[in-house]
């Protein structure tokens, strides 16, 4: 631990939290970026909704920008993985693993969430994220798949759900549960059949690659897919704030007011770890206004008077 005690540390190295520091910076604030390298934005092979990039760009090709851009403005980035987060006499604490301890007035938490994968090996997994195969994200990518089969893996609401939207894209939908059978309820039923969307007893084995699909086995036989989404939810990685004590929903998300404030003072978050629509655009929007109230609040508490060089 040193003697310093930083205006501002954000926890997350992602778009949200990359925002965050370059806005911060920009107020002159003395800011650091913890990040562990598990950003989801890395895995985006190309993001094509992301606007300005009209030829789209890769999730890692971006971060890497907005790294440089922070850096420019005098950012200064620490990797690790933060172990425990407390407060005491309003100033925080961050114990990184390692034993190494941080200090700071205020913290942005930007950590996001984890996506529960479908039961893949590693390798497998990443080739086909890589190329487009397994997708995550209907709401950034489904345009590149019209009219092409889609699987969904999942069941229940979420599956139901996810089907159902990937339907105004293409009218080959197979819902594959992860289980050996669905359970869905009468009302869940009536509406695949209005949409025509087939559903499959799982769970879903055996991944392979095709020339530009995915096939896999299921209790049908072996089917193949332009793209597999899976609906199976995600971890949301609120523990530092739940720890804390800051409210959250019955999901996990951090739950904060119109400026990104937590229920616990001078701890703010932004991006997907808070409930809401989980694009980048959406994640830099909150971290822009999560950085102003930082600002304002560190401000109002006199602990930003500037002064001469």
């Amino acid at each position: 631990m040193t003697d310093r005690t930083y205006d501002c540390l954000v926890v997350g190295g992602g778009p949200a939290g990359l925002t965050a520091a370059i806005y911060l910076a920009r107020y002159h604030l003395d800011v650091m970026v913890v990040e562990d390298g598990r950003s989801r934005a890395a895995t985006i092979p190309l993001s094509r909704n992301h606007a300005g990039f009209p030829d789209g760009i890769g999730g890692s090709e971006l971060l890497g920008r907005m790294r440089s851009q922070a850096a420019m403005y005098g950012v200064v980035f620490r990797h690790g993985h933060v172990e425990a987060l407390t407060k005491a006499n309003e100033v925080f604490h961050l114990y990184i693993d390692g034993g190494d301890q941080l200090r700071a007035k205020s913290v942005v938490l930007a950590t996001g969430v984890f996506n529960r994968r479908p039961p893949m090996d590693d390798a497998v997994h990443d080739e086909a994220v890589a190329r487009g195969l397994l997708r995550y994200c209907p709401v950034c990518d489904a345009y590149e798949i019209t009219d092409r089969p889609i699987a969904v893996i999942g069941t229940s609401d979420r599956g139901v759900n996810e089907a159902i939207f990937l339907r105004s894209y293409t009218d080959d939908i197979t819902l594959i549960s992860p289980e050996a059978s669905h359970e869905f309820t009468s009302d869940q039923r009536k509406r695949l059949e209005e949409h025509g969307i087939k559903t499959v007893g799982g769970p879903a084995t055996l991944f392979q690659f095709e020339q530009d699909a995915i096939a896999l086995t299921a209790s049908d036989g072996v089917m193949s897919f332009a793209a597999i989404y899976p609906a199976l939810g995600s971890n949301i990685r609120s523990e530092l704030a739940v720890a804390l004590g800051a409210k959250q929903t019955d999901e996990g998300c951090v739950i904060v007011d119109q400026h990104q404030r937590t229920s616990i003072s001078s701890l703010y978050a932004a991006g997907d770890v808070v409930l809401g629509l989980d694009q980048i655009s959406h994640a830099m929007g909150q971290a822009g206004v999560a950085a102003t109230a930082v600002r304002n609040d560190l401000c109002e508490r006199g602990a930003l008077i500037r002064q001469s060089r």
